[in-house]
């Protein structure tokens, strides 16, 4: 599923215009992803959550050539799914 099958699934959905869910789509991904870069948790009750974690530095391998890297530290996001989306893909 593509954004733009999701904005029409939300249009048809809801009842609204395609121009009225892309907004609805675009503010909902903004405030996930400032709350987030905040260092904050997102948590939508039965669907899921998503929470940052710090990765360390660690040494890695050139696959080509077997010689040892260096991997800098960085954040990443995490999604954890809810019960009610476990359950509704098995």
């Amino acid at each position: 599923m593509t954004k733009t099958d999701l904005i029409n699934g939300m249009a048809e959905n809801a009842g609204i215009s395609k121009a009225s869910a892309k907004k609805a789509l675009d503010s909902l991904l903004t405030d996930i992803q400032g709350t987030l870069q905040k260092g904050d948790r997102v948590s939508l009750v039965g669907f899921g959550s998503w929470s940052v974690s710090n990765r360390a530095a660690r040494e890695g391998r050139n696959p080509q050539t077997g010689k040892t890297i260096q991997i800098k530290a960085k954040n990443v996001v995490k999604f954890k799914a809810g019960s009610d989306l476990g359950a509704a893909v098995n």
